[in-house]
């Protein structure tokens, strides 16, 4: 059979993933990529630290970055990504430029993190006040936390998992639970945290249920990534991908600046 008409294959353009060890959902970022577009993904030296601040420390190095990004040099990405939330907010948000800087000056293409793609999709959306998901312990949220007030955005709600290993375990059921949980108050946006929870299925289910948009990790990560590209994220019934999808108001009665009790703050809760 001759094939020689086809032509192809088609030009493929290139972003470069930096991931973290413990990474286990390649296939979660492939579904927001277009046909057209290639990741080439490389992770972070094996550390024997459980999820922590210090192991957030240990895998935003910048030489740890720099190298990582010298690997992916050669199939000559158009941008970086650095797939991690709490590797890229542990430092705040001069700690998150500094990153960036030294990913591009290893790669001489433009980097981003999934923090920082997590302040731009919250000015996108005009989010002010941001309820919450994570799988992380109390002080890794706070750290969350406080990365997100630093960019001005107030934290109306937030519920966490206290996990410290096998974060991409963690099944559907039990991240729409923790986002119910989570949304009490007025809150502009949903955003559910950790490159290595999935999420991708439950956006849809979840912004039609809160009515708000709802944004994770590994979203924003590829679609900051594919906006640095000229292009776009797919993914169906997606605020942030799609305008059309974007919707109104929390649920119906919430009050605005609404307080929860105190008596109602628990383990599993900030």
């Amino acid at each position: 059979m001759d094939v020689a008409f086809l032509g192809g294959p088609a030009p493929q353009r290139g972003i470069g993933v930096v991931a973290p060890f413990d990474f286990a959902l390649d296939r979660e970022l492939w579904r927001w990529v277009p046909d057209e577009v290639s990741l080439h993904v490389t992770r972070t030296p094996y550390v024997p630290v459980e999820v922590s601040l210090d192991l957030a420390r240990l895998v935003s190095e910048h030489e740890t970055l720099s190298e990582a990004v010298r690997t992916l040099n050669a199939v000559e990405p158009e941008v970086i990504g650095y797939a991690c939330t709490s590797g890229s907010f542990v430092g705040g948000i001069v700690g998150e430029r500094a990153m960036c800087e030294a990913m591009s000056r290893a790669g001489n293409v433009p980097a981003i993190t999934t923090s920082g793609a997590l302040l731009e999709a919250l000015v996108e959306l005009d989010v002010r006040r941001v309820a919450l998901v994570t799988p992380y312990t109390v002080s890794v949220t706070r750290a969350l936390e406080g990365y997100v007030a630093e960019a001005g955005v107030a934290v109306t709600g937030c519920a966490f998992m206290g996990l410290t290993r096998h974060i991409w375990k963690v099944p559907y059921r039990e991240v729409v639970d923790m986002a119910r949980r989570a949304v009490r108050g007025a809150a502009d946006a949903l955003f559910i945290s950790c490159t290595n929870l999935p999420t991708y299925d439950v956006i849809p289910q979840l912004e039609a249920e809160l009515r708000i948009p709802v944004i994770s990790a590994n979203q924003v990560t590829m679609w900051a990534a594919l906006r640095r590209l000229g292009t776009r994220a797919v993914g169906p019934y997606q605020a942030l991908i799609d305008p059309a999808a974007r919707t109104g108001p929390v649920l119906p009665g919430d009050t605005p600046g609404a307080v929860v009790p105190e008596e109602e703050q628990q383990e599993g809760w900030t």
